[in-house]
């Protein structure tokens, strides 16, 4: 990191202001060489008004902020320069200053660097990301949660309890000879390893809860050709996006939508009709729509009401089981066919007599407790890569439990529940490798 990167913080287009960032150990002599003011005698944290020169060639009028390390973002040297929005001049100014030394940063390398020099943790990192591309109030408040650091001392309290109780082991293990010890067995560890497996379990429960408010609920609307999916989905979306015909077979592939409802994100996928078919660009759709009702959150499984259920239907209602479903009669407005008694807990609706709609968002919001996720408290994880590890870690805490009590040596309980703290430090970056922050950091826009 001892070279000075460069790089457009603002989206590339026609604006009233462009923002083009450096940071680095040459940042402000790099960028006094292309302004019209020597900015490296200024005060830390000023603007000076300029131009930027590309030797006599005036390039654009312009503000430059002047940041000096430790005090920063990234806690290197940082200069930002404000300059008019557009892409010719914009694109001018980066081709100046990476004339004159400095390098094209990477995606996320700015939010990369605040964290290898220990400003921020990956959990707050990440949340810098997720508070960009933030699509509903609820998303925006839970990632400045995380990035104001309140879930990172969640994770640091859970790692705090789990050293204590290493550290009483290791005392005994290490000081057996010592007479103010208190002798740690396993029935008087159980206790404390049972409280702990509590306070994770609920941390996870109300992670899930903060993903859901963060990332939606994948749904995806499921049934043979021609019941009703696409017409459920432009109906939801109060759009035509999918087509729609008398045809069966016309959706071939998945088409996705957005609504908002309550507050939170339904991410609505309508799917290929399921049957058999002979059509090879069909057989690819009808296998999409089978692997994302494994995928999804939600599966809203579509029967016609004026058609007997079929055998291939009854197969997707076992297969769909144990899944968390609504089960929707359309087609109410027309001849009752359908033997309903062969179904449980469903709703009759009609997509084009708008009947039942609303009974349908509500059944939504009951199965994901929309109301109470609304009040919870927002202090929680929210990504995948972070849930996954409490997942781990619980893993880990679990296996301690079952050594315990199948009586096992002291010092094998411990192993686990070293495995359990070095994975809660995964979560805010004390521990990592350098092939887990390329991936990360690599998703980030490119001036972040």
């Amino acid at each position: 990191m001892e070279d000075t990167i460069v790089a457009i913080s603002t989206t590339v287009g026609l604006g009233a202001i462009s923002i083009i960032r450096l940071s680095g150990v040459d940042a402000i002599e790099i960028v006094s060489r292309v302004f019209t003011k020597d900015l490296t005698k200024v005060s830390t944290h000023t603007i000076h008004y300029g131009f930027v020169m590309d030797k006599e060639d005036k390039i654009d009028e312009v503000l430059v902020s002047v940041m000096k390390s430790p005090k920063t973002f990234t806690r290197e040297d940082v200069v930002e320069i404000n300059c008019h929005g557009g892409i010719a001049v914009t694109n001018k100014i980066l081709e100046v200053l990476l004339n004159n030394g400095a390098r094209l940063a990477e995606p996320g390398e700015f939010t990369k660097r605040a964290f290898l020099n220990g400003r921020i943790d990956l959990l707050e990192a990440e949340a810098t990301m997720d508070l960009i591309s933030s699509e509903s109030d609820k998303a925006r408040k839970i990632s400045i949660n995380t990035l104001t650091g309140e879930a990172s001392n969640l994770i640091k309290d859970l790692r705090n309890e789990l050293i204590q109780i290493i550290s009483n082991i290791e005392v005994n293990i290490d000081y057996p000879e010592y007479e103010d010890v208190e002798v740690l067995t396993n029935d008087k560890l159980l206790p404390n390893i049972s409280k702990f497996k509590q306070e994770l379990e609920e941390i996870l429960k109300k992670s899930n809860d903060s993903k859901v408010l963060k990332e939606g609920i994948n749904v995806a609307i499921i049934g043979r050709p021609n019941v009703g999916k696409s017409s459920l989905l432009n109906s939801l979306l109060e759009e035509e996006k999918a087509i729609v015909t008398c045809i069966p077979g016309t959706t071939r592939d998945i088409i996705e939508g957005k609504i908002i409802l309550d507050g939170i994100i339904l991410n609505i996928i309508d799917t290929a009709g399921i049957r058999s078919t002979e059509d090879e660009v069909e057989k690819i759709g009808v296998e999409k729509s089978l692997n994302m009702i494994n995928t999804s959150d939600l599966v809203l499984f579509m029967l016609n009401n004026n058609e007997e259920l079929l055998n291939d239907e009854r197969e997707l209602l076992e297969k769909l089981k144990d899944k968390k479903k609504i089960i929707i009669v359309n087609k109410v407005d027309l001849e009752d066919v359908l033997n309903k008694k062969e179904l449980d807990n469903f709703i009759e609706i009609s997509v084009k007599e708008n009947i039942g709609i609303n009974k349908l968002k509500d059944k939504i919001k009951e199965l994901f407790s929309v109301g109470e996720l609304q009040i919870n408290n927002m202090t929680y994880l929210s990504n995948a890569r972070s849930i996954s590890i409490l997942n781990k870690v619980l893993g880990y805490i679990n296996d301690a439990i079952k050594e315990i009590k199948n009586d096992s040596p002291i010092d094998i309980v411990e192993l686990d529940l070293k495995d359990a703290w070095k994975s809660l430090g995964e979560i805010i970056g004390e521990t990592y490798t350098d092939e887990l922050l390329d991936e990360l950091f690599s998703r980030f826009c490119l001036g972040k």
